[in-house]
Order: C-alpha cells, then structure tokens, then sequence
C-alpha cells in the first residue's frame, strides 16, 4: 500500500469517492490531502454536484498543498456535450517547502490509484488554473 518514494498511503475512502464522481457524478469536484500523522491521502472536500468552477477554486487554500479531481462538463465546437475529469495537482508557492516535496513524490502513485483521469494541470497560483486554461486543455 505504501508508495516506496514517500512511504504515503491512499484511504480508501478517496477511491470511492472518487468511483462516485465518476461513475453516478456525486460530486462536481473532490480535494484531497495528505495526513502527515498517518502518512495517507485522504478526503479533504467534496464538492456538490451544483457546485461552480469558481466554488472549486474557492476551495483550495492560499499556502497548503492539495490534490484534486474535477468533473468538467464543457461543449465541443460541434455543439457536443462532454465531460473530462481534471487531477489537479495545486502546489502554491507560499506552501512550505517539505509539503511540496512531499506532494510532489507522491502524486504518481496517488494519481495511478483513480482510474479515469483524462486531463493533468499544475498550479502555483490561480491564474494557472483559471476557466481558460481548462476549456483549452478539455478540447
């Protein structure tokens, strides 16, 4: 269970969670986070299905690390209605320096645990996340 880079574990708690986003569409997002007294990802926040984009970005904090998923529902140019789920791995500068180590050797596994992403962003800060930069990676 341990990943042997970190030694971080995943609940299962996030992959069923993650199952409900994908498969009955539960949530509209989910951020998760690393316990460093257990030393797993876990649960952080769900987001309801009648949850914004902006709800989500609210949602990550000014100086922690976070993982998340979003379920981004857009139109193609051909007037198609689609959806793609997001990992997010949000890592903002004034985040101290061992989480973001620790963030950043874990993400791999943790990410290979949630079967269905379809997209991948990096954020230091809001703007690298903003609505544009996800409609433009979505199409």
């Amino acid at each position: 269970m341990a990943n042997s880079a970190s030694g971080m574990a995943v609940s299962d708690e996030c992959k069923l969670k993650f199952q409900d986003l994908k498969s009955k569409r539960s949530f509209r997002f989910i951020t998760f986070k690393i316990d460093e007294q257990t030393q797993q990802v876990v649960v952080d926040r769900l987001g309801q299905p009648g949850d914004t984009y902006d709800d989500f970005t609210a949602s990550m904090p000014d100086n922690e690390c976070r993982y998340a998923v979003y379920d981004f529902d857009f139109t193609t140019d051909e007037n198609c209605q689609k959806s793609k789920i997001f990992f997010v791995s949000w890592s903002p500068d004034t985040s101290r320096v061992r989480s973001k180590m620790l963030y950043a050797s874990s993400k791999d596994r943790f990410k290979r645990e949630l079967d269905g992403i379809q997209v991948e962003l990096q954020a230091t800060d809001p703007s690298e996340m903003s609505m544009d930069i996800v409609k433009a990676r979505a199409l």
